[in-house]
């Protein structure tokens, strides 16, 4: 008997473990770019026909506006399609997807899926320092499908202090996988981008998934892997780099369906109580306040 997920999630989950991922990858980020007008067009129809995907929310409504798939993918949304709360100290979600786990960082542990966890050190790269302010916290893992909108937008306002790419390989993220993989989001290609509020530390990890070896960012661009070398950037307030944002502001976007893993300190917020394990949600939406409003 199989101590984690059902026969079906590993039916699923392992045959995918043993592809060369960020070839796949690659050869994704290649076809889906292709600009030739028959090749988008089927790709971005079936994809909407698919997916059940409602184009009405879009800038550009119509799939044959889109020079390629990706564009399509990572379209921008119409002004005020997601509205933010304007209540004091509201924590909004990042992104449209599903709440896959939410709750507190016990013994510096995150729950994977039921009867799974993983360390907050190994989340962030190994360092003990950058996991130190959010031992004891909270966390809101939040799952992004194929359908969904792939923007990522600031849950909160806060200032970019550090961000830390770190590579690894590119498992599915699907809720198989993540009742079947052990330390999944330890194991996969992600970026943390650390940033400080008035209330205290959050972070927001964009996590890396089979097809999605390109995630970006407003103040980089394209994250480029770079081996298997972790890379560090701080953003301190004296050397002019200043990348503030406003609760709602676009902080990033990925290229497929993936995860965020939203991280605050200790004493600093609390979750909405009223959320649930495979709840929907969309940008905007309230996941928690912080305790002392900034």
């Amino acid at each position: 008997m199989m101590p984690f997920g059902t026969p079906g999630d590993w039916l699923k989950s392992w045959p995918l473990a043993v592809l060369p991922h960020h070839l796949l990858s690659r050869m994704v980020r290649s076809a889906t770019r292709w600009r030739v007008r028959w090749w988008k067009n089927l790709l971005i129809g079936r994809f909407i026909r698919h997916f059940n995907v409602d184009m009405s929310e879009a800038v550009e409504p119509s799939p044959a506006g889109y020079p390629d798939f990706n564009s399509f993918f990572t379209r921008p949304l119409k002004p005020g399609a997601r509205p933010q709360s304007d209540q004091p100290g509201a924590i909004t979600s990042p992104v449209d997807g599903r709440v896959s786990q939410i709750g507190g960082i016990t013994d510096g542990r995150l729950i994977q899926a039921k009867g799974r966890n993983f360390s907050l050190v190994e989340l962030l790269g190994g360092d003990e320092r950058r996991a130190a302010a959010f031992q004891e916290g909270g966390f809101a893992t939040l799952y992004l499908s194929p359908r969904d909108y792939h923007r990522i937008h600031m849950p909160c306002d806060a200032r970019l202090v550090e961000t830390a790419y770190i590579p690894g390989r590119l498992y599915s993220v699907a809720p198989h996988t993540t009742r079947t993989i052990p330390g999944l989001f330890t194991r996969n290609e992600r970026l943390a981008a650390l940033f400080e509020t008035p209330a205290g530390p959050i972070a927001l990890v964009l996590v890396g998934a089979i097809f999605v070896a390109c995630m970006e960012t407003v103040w980089e661009g394209v994250i480029q892997p770079a081996g298997k070398t972790i890379r560090v950037r701080s953003y301190p307030r004296e050397d002019g780099r200043q990348w503030q944002f406003r609760r709602g502001d676009e902080m990033g976007r990925f290229n497929m369906g993936s995860t965020v893993i939203l991280l605050h300190g200790p004493g600093q917020a609390e979750w909405n109580a009223e959320l649930s394990v495979n709840q929907s949600i969309r940008i905007g939406q309230i996941l928690g306040r912080f305790i002392s409003a900034p």
